[in-house]
Parts: C-alpha cells; structure tokens; sequence
C-alpha cells in the first residue's frame, strides 16, 4: 500500500472510531512503528489529525461557520463545477427553494431556464433571479445577518410554512452516515422547513464537507433525494446512500 493510500485509510479508520494508536497503525497496514509515525506527523501537518500520546484522534470539529465572502473561496472549482451539473437539473416553470449556501448560489448563477418562482433567504440569490425580470422572487422577511448574507428566524420559517414548490436546493457543511449537519440550530430549522414543503430535495455539496459531523442535525439520508458533489463518496458513505435511494450525480473535471 503506497503512503497517500495509507494516509487516507487512517483517516476512514479514525472517521469510525475516533482515535487510533500507532500500534494500531502498524496491525492495519503492516508497516513498522516508524513508519506509523511518519504516517501521524504527515496528518499532523495536513491539518487533519491531532497527534496524541501514542497515536492520534481528529480535531474538533469547527464551532463557526466561515464568513461567506471567505466560503465563496473555499473548493471553488468544485463548487463551480457541482453547479454547472446542479443547473441542469432544473427545468423551466420549476418553482423552487434555495438557501444561502455558495454552492446553491453558483448554481443559481449558472441557469439557463426562467419563469421560475424562487423561495430563498439568501440576499445574493434573490438579486440573481430579479436580475433579468423573468423570474418572480419570494424573500423570505426575518432577522438579516450581514456576515452570511442571508434572512432567519421565527419569521421566516414561518412564510415558508405557506409556499409548496417542486425542488429545494440545498447547501450543507456536513455529510456523514447519520445525515446532514450544520453548525447552528437557526439554519437548521430553515433547512428542514424548505424540505418539508419541497417534492424533491437536491442537495450542492463539495466533497471536503464528506465525513464532517458538526452540531445540528439537519436531516437523515432518506429525507433526501439527490446529492450532486464532485467527487465519488468513499464505499461506507456510497453504500449509506444507495441504502437511503439517495441519487448521486458526481461532476466530473
């Protein structure tokens, strides 16, 4: 097995397991305690693990969300591209809902349909979809939170509770075995009141959200329909998916 396979068959093992031993290392792969080391301080160095005593387990996980202008750079080819493919699955008339998740916006950005009827919280979306007036925008009204750029709260959860569209597409910083999470319970709530009032729930996501479990579960796999992401999940993850009837549509480079 050559390094980058081990490295990241370390991190699938610490992904189930939560830590992992340098012993641990050397039983699983077969290579000598050195080697495991090496193997750690290489993780260590990527950012991915912290080195513990005698082995090592995954950082913790992130307690804020970047700030938009920030995530509009992260994976950015791969956004463009998932949004290339995610656009071409909305047909013209759809009426839809989208959050503010960037991914969601360059697909909103990419569309070549119109007469939609839009449902979003996101400020830059909604600008998007008026901008050539062939479409008509529903913003949802709330509490405005600048860093984000997008609408929540009581509110507007509550408007939402009055619109039934044909597709949601839906942004989300963490994909795991138990579903979708997110890092704050006013995004999930949004979220899961889209879903609720959307026939067919596509969800944009890059594969660096794979394997992330952050504070809100948003949803479980078989409330979803379709994730479009631009890399093939890992087996576990695939096999998670197909389990669920979860469409997977990978972009391709």
């Amino acid at each position: 097995m050559y390094q980058e396979e081990r490295l990241a068959a370390i991190i699938e093992h610490l992904s189930k397991h939560k830590r992992v031993s340098v012993q641990d290392v050397c039983e699983l792969y077969g290579v000598s305690r050195d080697t495991a080391r090496r193997d750690l301080v290489r993780l260590e160095e990527q950012g991915l693990i912290l080195r513990t005593r005698g082995g090592a387990i995954l950082p913790p996980m992130h307690k804020a969300l970047p700030k938009y202008t920030e995530r509009l750079q992260m994976e950015h080819e791969g956004k463009r591209r998932i949004a290339a493919l995610a656009s071409s699955l909305i047909k013209d008339g759809d009426h839809l809902m989208m959050d503010a998740s960037t991914t969601v916006l360059f697909t909103a950005e990419q569309l070549q349909t119109e007469r939609h009827v839009l449902v979003t919280n996101s400020i830059d979306i909604a600008g998007t979809f008026a901008s050539d007036g062939k479409n008509t925008v529903h913003l949802l009204g709330g509490i405005y939170k600048p860093e984000h750029r997008y609408v929540y709260g009581h509110h507007a959860i509550e408007m939402l509770g009055k619109y039934h569209v044909d597709k949601a597409v839906l942004g989300t910083c963490g994909i795991g075995i138990q579903g979708l999470t997110t890092y704050t319970e006013e995004e999930s709530y949004l979220l899961r009141a889209m879903m609720k009032q959307s026939k067919q729930v596509i969800v944009v996501a890059d594969h660096s959200k794979f394997h992330v479990r952050l504070f809100m579960q948003v949803a479980a796999w078989d409330e979803i329909d379709m994730l479009v992401t631009d890399q093939q999940p890992d087996d576990e993850l695939s096999q998670i998916l197909a389990a669920n009837e979860v469409e997977v549509l990978v972009a391709q480079e």
